[in-house]
């Protein structure tokens, strides 16, 4: 199956770069360009890609505005952000903007085949320790806001969660509960059709902001 690309970036020669990069995959297919958010947007909804590369800082409309906007659309793609700073600020935004990776375009080309890769695969391209060490920091400034769709999992699927939240692969969890990967794999599945969830690294959020987890305990 060809995996249908978007990219949004307001520099043309930055979009032929990753238009050069995804074409040499056979498994993948660039469907549309933007050059701004709100292209961006626009573009997607018409051509119905699986995954978006975007740009954080574009004109109109920025890359996460974008991003959020999009996502909150019935059967929506997977959003890749891209950007030229690695800074907490960014990667956090782009987490709660619902995006499911965080890249740098200064990355490898393999390293962004690969992001698209797992991305199409429901997968979040973030490593863990990165990922747990910023939610951590930016959800410990709040009080946790316990919500009531917490009260829809089972005990396993609890700690499912949390193990998540702590970064853990499918196979990690599965060591750490003596089950299956494919038992884990579904309670994971579970997690996030229950609690209204897009992939992993929402489910990291959702567990930091609602208390499942708390800053320094991972």
């Amino acid at each position: 199956m060809v995996i249908r690309i978007v990219i949004a970036d307001d520099q043309a020669m930055v979009r032929a770069g990753l238009r050069m990069v995804v074409d040499s995959d056979p498994g993948m297919e660039v469907v549309g360009e933007a050059s701004d958010g709100r292209e961006a947007v626009e573009v997607a909804r018409r051509t119905r890609p699986d995954i978006v590369l975007m740009d954080i800082s574009m004109p109109r409309l920025d890359g996460l505005a974008a991003a959020r906007e999009l996502l909150d659309t019935p059967s929506p793609p997977k959003v890749i952000t891209l950007t030229t700073f690695d800074t907490d600020e960014n990667l956090y935004a782009a987490l709660r903007a619902g995006t499911s990776g965080f890249l740098l375009k200064v990355s490898p080309p393999e390293q962004l085949l690969e992001a698209i890769k797992v991305v199409h695969a429901g997968d979040a391209l973030l490593d863990p320790a990165v990922t747990s060490r910023v939610i951590a920091t930016f959800a410990g400034r709040a009080e946790p806001t316990p919500s009531p769709r917490l009260a829809e999992l089972t005990p396993r699927e609890l700690e499912v969660l949390r193990l998540l939240a702590r970064g853990l692969t499918n196979a990690e969890i599965a060591r750490e509960l003596y089950v299956g990967e494919a038992t884990v794999k579904t309670h994971v599945a579970r997690v996030l059709m229950k609690l209204s969830l897009r992939d992993r690294a929402q489910a990291v959020v959702f567990a930091y902001e609602t208390g499942v987890v708390r800053p320094g305990t991972i």
